[in-house]
């Protein structure tokens, strides 16, 4: 088997090495649906087909000449189709977040000059329709589902390709080079316009063979993994290639609301997610437990205190052993079967994550593994790994194969490697400002660990300093707030400012749980979070955590918010990061009214 170069190489190697009966699936009518290797070679191969007849095409493999086409769609095996068939012909495929405002959509197709465009759901459709008009380049939207106004995609396969057809796609294949770029991704961002991120094959396929090596990941033929991450984010799609590349079958899940019952069904042996969703999951778990009584009761607390013990002094202690043996058989035990019983690591990346929830997993045997890196990156720079000393606490783990990192003196993270972008779409002069010399300058701020492990400790541009001229960074006081189960959410401010203070989102089942133990009467959440015995718990809460920090940095006031930020409300990234100016912007007023003097 020779090395691959472009990414579609990866699935013809599957085909010949472990074709699998299940490479893709997807849940359709309550029953599972499967894709076969062969099956999905012979679709991409007659799509590629379908496509050219459509009149796109390589031009000449220049970014801005190259044909696109965009997809807006919740994950299935038809995203992932059309992603390898565009490969193939060097058309260049544009991915959107489904929760895509209409208006970032309409600037992505302009910019992009899209032609073409695939959705699911009539809700997505209903938004490309809407901005039809204002796309001068597109000249079809298809729909992977029957939708009103679209055309369904089963159209492109109804005259079969011919051998002529076919002599000339394996032509065109050949053509297609590492250097070579087969994306544009746009990052939508917590601030400013989309900025498309142009990745080649050659980017892609280092990031996927330089991060299998270093995690490793053996092959699989015949294990499944479960996807729910959106695919259009870099980190989800990679995940995609290292699957393919190792034999594991691609499950998707039908939603983020069935993804427990989903876990169920497919058992998987791992999957890829993001902090949030990992703190859903805990958060389901403590619901569990607070529904217990009695003995059920007393076991469920002892499990937790053992959770949180792992992997710190007290772990260390004779007593420790037999509490824990205890626990993973009454408690983790069942943990693990709500997971599907067969996980043996699940990979997070895309924001931090607490280092007290990586404990508590980790003590029941549920493995996870955080790493780094950005779209700009292909995307991963960093990952804790299954090696011996891979994995540590608190950091993104150690660099992976291939890869240069330096941080520079105000501890900016940058990259040099095979993985870097080849710049932004129609944007040399930002793609000057972040590419100097080969390193690509990331806008993270981190750390070494005992030489090895590379640390995030904030985002470069949201570091902000008081109007005293001293510098916070804000993310590992909000990381630190969060570890409390009273605290769902948190954003530091204080840009400009006499001190710091801080927007917080209660953990309302904790809060119930507690206010109902405190004979506190709990009817509405927002008259729950004016009563003085709540304000004075997180009063408390808050005095726990500045201990931890400087002066400076110390929380001096903050305001309850009773709805949660989401991306529906425009609050949080599609990856589920805080857009920070515009949850600023909707609480001036609570803002302006905590700065007041008084």
């Amino acid at each position: 088997m020779r090395k691959p170069t472009r990414v579609f190489d990866f699935v013809y190697d599957q085909l010949e090495c472990f074709p699998l009966d299940a490479m893709l699936a997807s849940k359709e009518n309550e029953t599972w649906k499967t894709h076969s290797t062969a099956k999905v070679i012979s679709k991409v191969n007659e799509l590629s087909i379908a496509l050219q007849r459509l009149g796109l095409s390589a031009n000449n493999h220049q970014p801005e000449q190259q044909d696109k086409i965009a997809v807006i769609s919740k994950n299935r095996p038809e995203w992932l189709m059309l992603d390898l068939a565009t490969q193939q012909i060097g058309v260049l495929l544009c991915p959107i977040y489904p929760t895509t405002h209409p208006d970032e959509i309409k600037f992505i197709l302009n910019d992009a000059e899209v032609k073409y465009v695939f959705v699911s759901g009539q809700d997505i459709a209903e938004k490309v329709l809407g901005i039809e008009a204002q796309i001068p380049s597109l000249k079809g939207i298809f729909g992977f589902d029957i939708l009103d106004g679209t055309t369904d995609w089963n159209t492109l396969f109804s005259v079969p390709s011919n051998l002529t057809e076919q002599e000339a796609l394996e032509k065109t294949k050949s053509e297609i080079l590492p250097e070579h770029c087969v994306t544009i991704i746009y990052t939508s961002g917590t601030t400013g316009t989309p900025k498309g991120v142009m990745l080649s094959h050659a980017n892609l396929v280092s990031n996927v063979i330089n991060s299998t090596q270093t995690f490793p990941f053996p092959e699989m033929p015949g294990a499944r993994a479960l996807s729910f991450l959106p695919l259009n984010h870099i980190f989800e799609r990679m995940a995609s290639f290292i699957y393919i590349s190792t034999g594991i079958g691609i499950y998707y899940a039908e939603s983020l609301e069935t993804i427990g019952e989903n876990l169920k069904e497919v058992k998987p042996v791992l999957f890829t997610t993001v902090p949030r969703l990992l703190e859903k999951m805990y958060e389901k778990i403590l619901q569990k437990g607070a529904t217990l009584t009695g003995i059920k009761k007393a076991l469920f607390n002892l499990s937790i205190s053992v959770a949180e013990q792992y992997g710190t002094p007290d772990s260390e202690k004779w007593n420790y052993r037999f509490k824990k043996t205890l626990a993973d058989k009454l408690v983790f035990s069942k943990w693990r079967a709500a997971l599907g019983g067969n996980i043996q690591y699940i990979i997070t990346g895309g924001a931090a994550a607490s280092e007290r929830l990586l404990r508590i997993f980790s003590a029941a045997d549920i493995q996870i593994y955080e790493g780094y890196g950005p779209t700009e990156n292909s995307p991963v720079i960093s990952v804790n790994c299954q090696k011996p000393n891979g994995k540590k606490f608190g950091t993104v783990g150690l660099v992976i194969e291939g890869q240069e990192v330096k941080l520079q003196e105000d501890g900016e993270i940058c990259v040099k490697g095979p993985s870097v972008m080849m710049g932004y779409y129609k944007r040399p002069d930002l793609t000057d400002e972040v590419i100097i010399d080969g390193w690509l300058h990331t806008g993270d701020i981190g750390t070494w660990i005992d030489g090895k492990y590379l640390k995030i400790t904030d985002r470069k541009k949201e570091m902000f300093k008081t109007s005293g001229g001293k510098y916070v960074a804000p993310q590992p006081i909000e990381n630190k707030l969060k570890e409390s189960p009273f605290i769902e959410q948190a954003m530091i401010i204080g840009a400009d400012r006499k001190f710091v203070a801080a927007l917080l989102v209660p953990g309302f089942h904790q809060l119930e749980q507690w206010m109902n133990e405190n004979q506190v009467p709990f009817n509405d959440r927002a008259e729950a979070l004016k009563h003085p015995l709540v304000i004075r718990k997180y009063e408390e809460i808050i005095e726990h955590y500045n201990s931890m920090f400087n002066h400076v940095e110390q929380v001096r006031k903050f305001v309850l918010m009773h709805q949660e930020w989401s991306v529906d409300n425009g609050e949080m990234t599609p990856k589920l990061s805080m857009r920070r100016k515009i949850i600023f912007g909707k609480h001036v007023d609570l803002i302006e009214e905590l700065y007041k003097i008084k």
